[in-house]
C-alpha cells in the first residue's frame, strides 16, 4: 500500500510537468513536449490502479460532453475533490487520453467506478472507436477548424492575459536607474499613442541607442512598495503599466550659447516615440526593457516542499478585500521556490471570540479554514502573482497561503 501511494504522488509531480498548456500553441507544441522515460513508467504503474473513489467529487457526472469554452480546471472540478490533481485523473487511462490537451469539444469523458477506484476514458475508446490519437472525427461539412485552435486550454487565458505583461516588480537600485521621461513636444503635459516625448537615464547610465541596448520599452508610473505583512519588510516595487515607447535616438550632448558669449555642454535628451497607452503618460514616468515574450506553462501542481506564505496585495486596487478571478501578490518569489503553476490553498484566520458559556470567559481562537486555492502565472525573485481560482469566502491582504495537499 506504501509503495502504491508513493508511486501515484511521485508521478502527481512528475507527468504533470509534461502536461503544458501553451497559450497560442497546438498540436505539434503539446506533441513534441518531453516526456521522459520515468516519468511515463511511473504513469503506467498509475494507470492499472485508478484513482481512490474518496478522491472524486460527490456529484461528479458519469459521462460530460465537452463544450465550447471548457477548461480542464472547470472540467477537474465536475470529476475531482481537489481540481488541481487533473493530470492524475487523466493520468488513469493514458492508453487511451494520452494528452489532455488533446481533447475537444463534442468528444465525451466516462468516468468508470471498479473495486473502489475510479478511471477516466472517451467514449467509444472500450470498442476501438475513441480517438486516441487526439484526432476528433467528423462527418464532411463546409466550416473547418483547426484543432489546434480549439484544444481545451488550462484556465481561461483572458483572466491572466492582461497581466502577463503589466505588473513588474522592480527593486529600489533598478527603479532608481530606470530612465525616465522629462519633456515633451510644444510643452505638453499628457502624452498618447503617437506623441514624441524625450528621456532621460541616470548619469551612470545614459539611454544610448546602441545595439547592446533594447528599443522597445514599457512605461510605468507609481511604483508602490509592497510590503510583507508579518515583517512589513518592503519585497519591491510594483510599477504600474501605461503604455509602450520605442527608442528612436539616444542621449547626446551639444554646444549652446550661453547669453555672456561663452559655450557650454548641454545634454541632449534622448527621443522616444509613443507606440501604445492604457492610459495617459507624463513627465516622471519610468521606462523600462519590453522583455522578450514567452510561451508559459500553466499546469497546476502542488508545491514539492511546504511552503507557508501571505497574499500581499489585491493588483489593481486599493481595497484589501479580493474575489474569484482577481489577481493578487504573495509574498513568496523565485527564490522561495516559486514556479509557474504552483496551486496554493488560502487559508482564513479564526476568529477571536470569548466562550460566554464559561462564567470565567476565556477568550478562543476558532481553527483555520481553508478558503480556497489560487495558482501563481508569474514569479518574480520575491514576490509572485497568482489567480485566485476558487474562493468560498471574501479573500483579505494577508490571509495565509499553504499548500493544498
Amino acid at each position: 500500500m506504501t509503495t502504491h501511494t508513493t508511486a501515484k504522488s511521485s508521478w502527481a509531480l512528475a507527468f504533470a510537468a509534461a502536461w503544458v498548456s501553451l497559450l497560442g500553441t497546438g498540436y505539434a507544441a503539446a506533441q513534441s513536449f518531453p516526456v521522459t522515460e520515468g516519468q511515463r513508467q511511473t504513469a503506467n504503474q498509475v494507470a492499472q490502479a485508478g484513482v481512490p473513489l474518496s478522491e472524486i467529487a460527490a456529484n461528479a457526472p458519469d459521462r460530460y460532453t465537452i463544450k465550447s469554452g471548457d477548461t480542464l480546471w472547470a472540467i477537474s472540478r465536475l470529476f475531482l475533490k481537489s481540481p488541481w490533481r487533473w493530470p492524475e485523473l487523466w493520468g488513469m487511462n493514458i492508453k487511451d487520453i494520452k494528452n489532455p490537451h488533446l481533447i475537444y469539444p463534442g468528444q465525451v469523458l466516462v468516468l468508470e467506478r471498479k473495486d473502489g477506484r475510479a478511471t477516466l476514458r472517451l467514449a467509444g475508446s472500450e470498442d476501438g472507436q475513441g480517438a486516441t490519437d487526439g484526432t476528433v472525427r467528423v462527418s464532411p461539412r463546409t466550416r473547418y477548424e483547426a484543432l489546434s485552435d480549439v484544444g481545451l486550454p488550462t484556465l481561461r487565458s483572458s483572466a491572466i492575459e492582461p497581466f502577463l505583461a503589466e505588473p513588474v516588480v522592480v527593486d529600489e537600485t533598478a527603479l532608481q536607474l530606470a530612465p525616465r521621461i522629462v519633456s515633451a513636444q510644444e510643452g505638453r503635459v499628457l502624452l498618447t499613442r503617437g506623441d514624441r516625448a524625450y528621456a532621460r537615464g541616470p548619469a551612470t547610465a545614459p539611454l544610448m541607442d546602441d545595439q547592446a541596448r533594447l528599443k522597445q520599452f514599457r512605461v510605468f508610473r507609481n511604483a508602490t512598495p509592497l510590503k510583507d505583512p508579518v515583517t512589513a519588510e518592503i519585497l519591491g516595487y510594483e510599477a504600474e503599466y501605461v503604455g509602450k515607447a520605442t527608442l528612436m535616438r539616444g542621449e547626446t550632448t551639444a554646444q549652446v550659447d550661453e547669453k555672456n558669449g561663452t559655450q557650454t555642454t548641454a545634454i541632449v535628451p534622448a527621443t522616444i516615440d509613443i507606440i501604445a497607452a492604457k492610459e495617459e503618460m507624463r513627465v516622471g514616468d519610468r521606462l523600462l526593457p519590453e522583455p522578450p515574450r514567452q510561451l508559459q506553462s500553466y499546469t497546476p501542481h502542488a508545491p514539492s516542499t511546504a511552503i507557508d506564505g501571505r497574499i500581499v496585495s489585491v493588483y489593481g486596487s486599493a481595497v484589501v478585500n479580493a474575489a474569484q478571478n482577481q489577481v493578487v501578490a504573495i509574498n513568496r518569489g523565485t527564490r522561495d521556490g516559486m514556479e509557474v503553476g504552483h496551486v496554493m490553498a488560502i487559508v482564513k484566520d479564526g476568529e477571536r471570540v470569548v466562550d460566554k458559556s464559561d462564567p470565567a470567559r476565556p477568550l478562543m481562537k476558532l481553527p483555520d479554514e481553508r478558503n480556497g486555492l489560487l495558482m501563481v502565472f508569474r514569479t518574480f525573485d520575491r514576490v509572485s502573482y497568482a489567480l485566485i481560482l476558487e474562493i468560498t469566502d471574501g479573500v483579505r491582504v494577508g490571509d495565509r497561503l499553504i499548500s493544498p495537499r
